[in-house]
């Protein structure tokens, strides 16, 4: 089966960020011009995804007001003349089939994703998470995405990172490498000593099989919390997992000097922004 619905889990409380995620959502901070969640969006869509379900949570309201229709806005735009930005508007309401599920307490993301298994059904699904932003040539989803299509088991998101860096990540160790793919043996959340220099990003395809061992699984008894990397533990000792290496930039948006870099990034890449900010940071650095 096709690959045609992604989940979204945007209903943690972003404590890294306080005090402004206290009533602003992490997801829903601006990079340029548009919020973190709009870069997943897009890399689902470009991905060939057609429908975007977003797990949210306490004072994430604002999420599900940017991607829904905007009446009395849409008619201020008109009036004023402003067509450019009307059209924008009108592009993000047209993205993708949008619902919207709340998670009643944050209990990982596990939980959040279990609060959707009635809609994704029978079927394999992608989940980003929103940390995980990529300039890259070919979408991040849509490189996994390739695999998937020819291995029909779950795929996870691998990044390089250093070694020193290990403590901070999922970490996984490959058996077997072939391009950009790797067979999993193993996956440690967070380890002390680094089995590999590969992390798990949070892009995954799950397939019902990982689906139901997920479902099968128990929160940690240290946060109660439940995790995916619990349900690919429990799956991994009878089938198999692959780790995909993505190709392009990576940004951690969930930490403050990743979401910055991932600021100055685009915007040096965006047309109106590109040459003043230049000439700007050569003045003050």
């Amino acid at each position: 089966m096709k690959i045609k619905k992604a989940i979204i889990p945007a209903a943690g409380l972003g404590t890294r960020f306080l005090p402004i995620t206290k009533s602003q959502p992490k997801e829903m901070l601006p990079i340029v011009d548009k919020p973190c969640i709009q870069y997943l969006v897009e890399e689902a869509i470009n991905s060939g995804i057609k429908e975007i379900i977003i797990i949210t949570g306490d004072g994430k309201r604002s999420i599900e007001d940017y991607f829904n229709p905007s009446p009395i806005l849409k008619t201020h735009l008109k009036e004023k003349g402003q067509k450019e930005a009307l059209k924008e508007i009108e592009r993000i309401e047209k993205l993708a089939k949008f619902t919207f599920i709340r998670q009643p307490s944050p209990k990982g993301d596990g939980d959040a994703i279990l609060c959707a298994a009635k809609l994704v059904k029978n079927e394999p699904f992608a989940v980003l998470f929103g940390d995980d932003i990529y300039d890259s040539k070919i979408p991040p989803l849509a490189q996994m995405i390739k695999h998937y299509e020819k291995l029909k088991s779950p795929i996870i998101a691998l990044t390089e990172i250093d070694k020193k860096e290990c403590h901070k990540y999922g970490m996984v160790k490959s058996s077997k490498q072939t391009g950009s793919l790797h067979n999993l043996s193993d996956l440690i959340e967070k380890p002390k000593i680094a089995p590999s220099n590969l992390a798990i990003t949070g892009k995954y395809i799950v397939t019902p099989e990982l689906l139901q061992a997920l479902k099968e699984s128990s929160p940690e008894a240290k946060n109660k919390e439940l995790r995916l990397i619990d349900g690919m533990k429990k799956y991994i000792l009878k089938k198999p997992i692959y780790g995909c290496k993505i190709k392009g930039i990576r940004f951690d948006t969930g930490d403050k000097l990743g979401y910055l870099k991932a600021v100055f990034h685009f915007s040096l890449k965006h047309k109106d922004l590109s040459q003043s900010l230049k000439v700007y940071l050569k003045n003050i650095i």
